[in-house]
C-alpha cells in the first residue's frame, strides 16, 4: 500500500508545484492582449478589486487575480492613486502595479485625437493645431525628418518624407508632448502594424516596403470596401507589370488639393511626378496616410476579370468593368 500512496503524494506534490509555477509566471511575466497605449482612468474612491476587473477586462493585464495578488503581496493594496495613465498590455504587472502607484506617472491632461484612415499629413497637422500643438512644426518634420527619426526605422532608410507611415488611429497625447515625440509615436504604431509575416510577403513578392505603402495610399483614396480595395489593387498591380500608367484619379487629387466628381482632360496633362495618367509606375511616394485594410490589400492583391473600375458619385460603390467599352459604359450610367 505504501508505494500507490507515495506515487500519489509524489504527483501531487509535482502538480501543486505547477500550479505554483504558473501562478507565479502569470504574476510577474504575463502581459494583456491589448498591445496599443491608451489611457486608463482611476476615478477616486475606486478600490483595489475594482480597478484590478477594470485592467482585466480592457485587456491590460491577463486576469485581475494575478495583479490583486502582486499588490497585496508587495504591501500596495490601497497605494494606487486617482488619475490618468498611459498604459499598454505589453506592459507586466509589476511594471504597471509600480506606474499607478507614484505620482510623477499622472498625466498632467491628455488630448485624444483620431486620424481617420487616408488623411495626408496636411490635415492631421491641422487637426494638432486644432487641439493645441504644433501642427506647422509638425508638417515640417514630416517633410523634412532628422536622421535621428528615420535612423530609428529601418523602412525610413533614405526617406526624405514621413507621408505614408504616420499610422492613421486614435491617439491620446499629453498636453505636454513635444512634436517629435508625437510623430515617434506614430512610427511606432506603424512599425508595429507592419508584423514579420507581412515583411516577408513582400520580401517574397520581390517589393519594398515603400512601393507597397506608396500603393496602399492609392488604394485608400479610391474605394471604401476591404474587398474592392483587394479587386482595385490587383487590377493597378496588373496595369504596372504590364507597363500601363496607372491613371488613378486619387493623384489626381493630390497634386490639386481638391476632389472632384470628374476630372478634365487638362487636369490629366497637368505636369506632375505623381500625375499617373502622364507617368507609368508608381508616383514617387505616397500620396496618404493608409491604414490597415488598404496596407494589406496593397500587399495580398486579389486577381479579377476586371480591368477598369468607377465610384458611384451618389453611393461611393465601386463599379468595375472587364473592358474599356464597358467602362464607358458605366461611366455615361453614373454622370461621369
Amino acid at each position: 500500500m505504501r508505494k500507490p500512496i507515495i506515487i500519489t503524494i509524489a504527483v501531487l506534490a509535482a502538480l501543486a508545484m505547477s500550479g505554483l509555477f504558473y501562478f507565479r509566471h502569470q504574476v510577474y511575466y504575463s502581459r494583456g492582449e491589448f498591445k496599443e497605449d491608451k489611457v486608463f482612468e482611476i476615478t477616486k474612491g475606486e478600490g483595489n478589486a475594482q480597478i484590478s476587473s477594470k485592467l482585466s477586462e480592457e485587456g491590460l493585464i491577463s486576469g485581475q487575480s494575478f495583479f490583486y495578488f502582486y499588490l497585496r503581496s508587495h504591501g500596495l493594496l490601497n497605494k494606487i492613486l486617482p488619475g490618468k495613465y498611459e498604459l499598454n498590455g505589453n506592459m507586466s504587472i509589476p511594471e504597471i502595479a509600480l506606474r499607478i502607484t507614484q505620482e510623477e506617472n499622472i498625466l498632467p491632461g491628455y488630448a485624444k485625437i483620431t486620424f481617420p484612415e487616408g488623411w495626408e499629413s496636411k490635415k492631421m497637422a491641422d487637426r494638432l493645431t486644432a487641439n493645441g500643438f504644433d501642427g506647422a512644426g509638425f508638417l515640417e518634420i514630416v517633410k523634412n525628418p532628422s536622421l535621428d527619426i528615420t535612423g530609428k526605422f529601418e523602412f525610413l532608410k533614405g526617406k526624405k518624407n514621413l507621408e505614408g507611415y504616420l499610422f492613421p488611429d486614435t491617439y491620446f497625447f499629453a498636453k505636454n508632448t513635444s512634436t517629435e515625440k508625437i510623430i515617434l509615436k506614430m512610427l511606432d504604431n506603424f512599425n508595429g502594424k507592419l508584423t514579420s509575416e507581412t515583411r516577408e510577403a513582400i520580401k517574397n513578392q520581390k517589393k519594398a516596403i515603400a512601393d507597397i505603402i506608396t500603393m496602399a495610399s492609392i488604394v485608400e483614396r479610391e474605394v471604401r470596401s476591404n474587398e474592392d480595395r483587394k479587386i482595385v489593387s490587383g487590377i493597378f498591380w496588373e496595369r504596372i507589370k504590364n507597363g500601363q500608367a496607372l491613371q488613378s484619379c486619387a493623384t489626381l487629387s493630390f497634386i490639386l488639393g481638391t476632389n472632384k466628381k470628374q476630372y478634365s482632360v487638362a487636369d490629366t496633362q497637368i505636369k506632375s511626378l505623381y500625375n499617373t495618367y502622364l507617368n507609368r509606375g508608381l508616383p514617387p511616394g505616397s500620396i496618404s496616410n493608409p491604414g490597415l485594410s488598404a496596407i494589406q490589400a496593397a500587399i495580398y492583391p486579389e486577381d479579377s476579370r476586371f480591368n477598369y473600375f468607377l465610384s458611384d458619385p451618389e453611393t461611393g460603390q465601386t463599379i468595375f468593368a472587364k473592358n474599356l467599352a464597358e467602362h464607358n459604359a458605366n461611366k455615361a450610367k453614373y454622370g461621369l
